[in-house]
């Protein structure tokens, strides 16, 4: 037998109970998550890219729950999300950060995250700091 709750698969998502629930896109690597993201997020990804590699070259890139991620050797650290307007440059245990600038947003149990709208908007010293800590706290 079936799930009692009728579902529909249709072309990328599910309807299941009335509600749309969009399909995870997979990516096989770093490279191709970048490559389907629009040329003004791509530019603002490239730019937290070379930060996380100058000042945790020791963290690996890879895509999980269908976003850009950077692991330590004790889990995730780090991802970007990409929005139409803006590019989240996330933390996973995000809570557990000093950030006297006050540039993570988010009320979740752990995740927390700074959304940024230009490739200018990249705030190397604070965003710098703020890896430092999410990677050593991993």
């Amino acid at each position: 037998m079936g799930s009692r709750w009728p579902t529909h698969r249709l072309a990328s998502c599910s309807i299941a109970l009335g509600r749309v629930m969009m399909r995870m896109k997979t990516y096989g690597s770093f490279d191709a998550y970048l490559k389907d993201q629009s040329p003004k997020n791509q530019a603002i990804i490239r730019g937290l890219r070379r930060l996380v590699k100058r000042v945790e070259p020791g963290l690996s890139e890879t895509v999980k729950w269908g976003n850009g991620c950077w692991v330590g050797s004790n889990g995730p650290v780090a991802y970007v999300y990409s929005a139409p307007d803006y590019v989240q440059f996330g933390f996973f245990k995000g809570s557990s950060l000093n950030d006297p600038r006050g540039l993570l947003e988010g009320k979740g149990r752990y995740v927390r995250h700074t959304k940024v709208r230009e490739p200018s908007g990249i705030n190397e010293r604070s965003f710098a700091a703020l890896l430092r800590q999410a990677a050593c706290s991993r």
